[in-house]
């Protein structure tokens, strides 16, 4: 007769754990399974503090503990009460359950996970069905997906950074129903670069008419989170933002978006004459001074393409004030600023997971996915730009103190 498999927790430890109570009360909301869970994940939470402590500050400041705070989180049974660490630098950062995180870490988090990377209610069913032999409802899926909502509300209102170098400023499309009618919305996204060169999505706001009221709005609640200075904004001619952003934040450079500059240009060219349209740009923004480029802009006007294509240097001049600014930087800055492929890669990724969907039925739906998928996204920056070390040295030279006291 084959033995008995010895248990993974012992039969007397479960024993002592249930303390003669009705084993079915264990899997309950607050019973025993979610009081362990209560006890593993704060044990594993002062792990993570003891472990950030003791490998001490990159700038070598001392720090310490700083008591604890309280945050729900949702589990499969319902809400638990966690008592979260606390340092008084504020540098720890949980790995277990992550700061602005609600759900418990579980089956919870691989729903999360494949709609975040643009699968359906539906598709994310059949996906579990088909491997895991689980039937999933897609209410539940939604039920798990809305949780994240108190998150997006965190989030949305965390505080940031005092100083950014640069923020780029973007902005997607989707199709929302609205009173009946799917409507076409903007959706903003802010990348801000921190002084050490990392990144960081600054916030994603949604408005379906952009104008200077609107932008002064997202640059008051950027500076009620803490932003004192941002030294560079490069934005693609939105309506009223240099206004809005020399209201709250004077000092800062608004540098239009070269790309989005090139990008729209190439729109007007057929595919056979876009290679060769694209390289006689390079003359126009790649110039050492303005002066130069507005004189290759000339040429540019004057030449071939200039005659096929009129509307491109047209396109350019309407938008030259905002390119001027571009020629003051020296060439690490400007390499920094006109390859955006941060920004582009995250642009994409967010309209692949717009497609997918078609259209939302409220605004909130929008925002949870493209905060699931910005979310996945950010996981792998790690690493500074490799333009940032040469850039950093130029931007300590031209703005000085601002760069500085960062």
């Amino acid at each position: 007769m084959p033995r008995r498999k010895q248990p993974a927790i012992p039969d007397e430890l479960l024993d002592q754990l249930l303390n003669g109570a009705d084993a079915r009360s264990a899997l309950t909301d607050g019973g025993l399974l979610d009081s362990l869970k209560k006890a593993l994940a704060e044990r594993a939470l002062n792990a993570e503090l003891d472990h950030h402590l003791d490998s001490g500050e990159p700038d070598g400041r001392s720090n310490s503990r700083n008591g604890y705070g309280s945050k729900t989180v949702l589990t499969g049974t319902g809400k638990l009460e966690l008592q979260v660490p606390r340092d008084r630098l504020s540098t720890f950062d949980p790995q277990l359950i992550a700061k602005y995180q609600r759900r418990f870490p579980g089956f919870d988090d691989k729903i999360v996970s494949m709609y975040a990377r643009g699968m359906s209610t539906r598709e994310i069913q059949g996906h579990l069905r088909e491997l895991y032999g689980m039937e999933v409802s897609p209410d539940l899926v939604s039920a798990v997906t809305d949780a994240v909502l108190d998150e997006v509300a965190e989030w949305q209102n965390r505080p940031l950074e005092p100083l950014y170098p640069l923020v780029f400023l973007d902005a997607i499309r989707v199709k929302v129903r609205d009173e009946g009618t799917v409507r076409n919305k903007a959706v903003y996204v802010a990348l801000g670069v921190r002084p050490d060169g990392t990144k960081e999505v600054l916030g994603l706001w949604i408005e379906q008419t952009e104008g200077a009221k609107f932008w002064l709005r997202v640059m008051n609640e950027l500076k009620d989170r803490g932003v004192a200075d941002i030294l560079i904004a490069v934005v693609d001619g939105l309506k009223g933002f240099p206004e809005a952003i020399a209201a709250v934040f004077p000092k800062t450079q608004v540098q239009a978006c070269v790309v989005h500059l090139i990008r729209r240009s190439l729109d007007f060219v057929s595919y056979k004459d876009r290679r060769e349209v694209a390289a006689a740009l390079k003359e126009i923004y790649r110039a050492r001074t303005a002066e130069l480029g507005e004189a290759a802009l000339e040429a540019f006007d004057e030449g071939p393409w200039g005659r096929k294509y009129p509307v491109i240097a047209q396109t350019w001049r309407r938008h030259w004030a905002e390119v001027i600014p571009f020629y003051s930087f020296p060439a690490d800055v400007r390499r920094l600023i006109y390859t955006t492929n941060a920004i582009e890669a995250l642009n994409a990724k967010l309209r692949r997971a717009v497609r997918a969907r078609g259209h939302f039925p409220h605004d909130e739906a929008a925002l949870k996915l493209l905060y699931l998928v910005l979310n996945l996204a950010s996981k792998d920056w790690r690493m500074p730009a490799r333009e940032w070390s040469a850039a950093k040295a130029q931007f300590a030279i031209l703005f000085e103190d601002r760069f500085v006291t960062a």
